[in-house]
């Protein structure tokens, strides 16, 4: 029998006066008090319509819990509905390590959720904990800023090992190599899928006109977004230069093949007369000359020797065994 799903874990807090006070989840819908409510769900992979505040309307309920998102932002009404995508808390098996958080953003109540760990929200639940976040603007701007710049080191960090990988071209192993590119090319191609959504999305929010979005929100806003964009043209780059440094080593492949051809071909080459030679005094039949003579080996060897370097000679001077 199988074990019961265990239900999101759910926060609440508030900033009133400048000190944070943490409220049972239970009691954010009818709180009336002063001040801005945050209210978390984490973990809420298996939560349903029941496990959100019944002020969360249908529509952006249905988008909190889906399973699958992009990032987006929609204004419904007097709210807005932002989804982004970060870096990942914890290590995630068959995962790109990026994972969602869901905002359902009001101007004194804001509603998230997240199925797994976003390694960004501490530095947001500090801020919060510190009464800097005064408004759902405040709190998106500062959940995009922490966002863009734990992602930051993880773009940059692909653009350090496709320096070392082009850096190996000459020495390094062509076979690992290959596979080290490819694993950077997709994950290029995986962080630039989610990363440009990213940006548009802020750069819609710090566009919409709500009096709890402050000049600093939008300032803060465009400035994530503004950090997005150079990652999402570092990362076409990332995958751009990974294509190149891939085919580099497809034609230092194909060389290397080639040089190897060219000299089993000269080494088959000069034994192909050798072999006739020996193949036609080696018969076992009378009448092959000097075979009783004690110095016909030798002269063979020699003559052989002398074909031998005929034909490297022919190769030289035909410059086929430059490679």
């Amino acid at each position: 029998m199988s074990e019961p799903l265990a239900p999101p874990t759910l926060t609440a807090l508030v900033v009133a006066d400048g000190t944070v006070t943490e409220i049972p989840p239970g009691e954010v819908a009818d709180y009336s008090g002063p001040g801005f409510v945050w209210l978390h769900a984490e973990g809420a992979a298996h939560a349903s319509r029941a496990d959100l505040p019944a002020y969360v309307p249908a529509m952006a309920a249905n988008a909190l819990l889906a399973s699958e998102t992009r990032p987006r932002c929609d204004e419904v009404d007097e709210a807005v509905l932002i989804n982004l995508r970060g870096t990942a808390a914890d290590t995630m098996q068959d995962s790109d390590g990026l994972v969602s958080i869901r905002v359902w953003v009001e101007g004194r109540r804001v509603t998230s959720v997240s199925r797994h760990r976003l390694a960004a929200l501490p530095k947001v639940e500090a801020a919060m904990l510190s009464a800097r976040l005064k408004d759902g603007g405040d709190f998106v701007a500062a959940l995009a800023q922490a966002i863009s710049k734990e992602l930051d080191p993880q773009v940059a960090e692909l653009g350090d090992q496709l320096d070392d990988c082009e850096g190996m071209l000459d020495s390094g192993n062509i076979y690992d190599l290959r596979r080290k590119i490819a694993v950077i090319r997709s994950q290029a191609i995986v962080l630039r899928r989610f990363v440009a959504p990213d940006r548009d999305a802020l750069s819609a929010m710090a566009q919409l006109e709500f009096d709890w979005i402050d000049k600093e929100d939008r300032l803060h806003l465009r400035e994530a977004a503004d950090r997005f964009a150079r990652m999402a043209e570092e990362l076409e780059a990332v995958r751009e230069r990974a294509a190149l440094v891939h085919e580099q080593l497809t034609d230092l492949r194909a060389e290397m093949i080639d040089q190897r051809s060219l000299a089993i071909a000269v080494t088959a080459f000069i034994f192909l007369p050798l072999t006739f030679v020996t193949g036609l005094l080696g018969m076992n039949v009378e009448g092959i000359p000097y075979a009783k003579d004690p110095w016909a080996f030798w002269g063979v060897v020699g003559f052989c020797v002398l074909i031998g370097a005929g034909v490297m000679g022919w190769f030289a001077r035909r410059q086929w065994l430059e490679g």
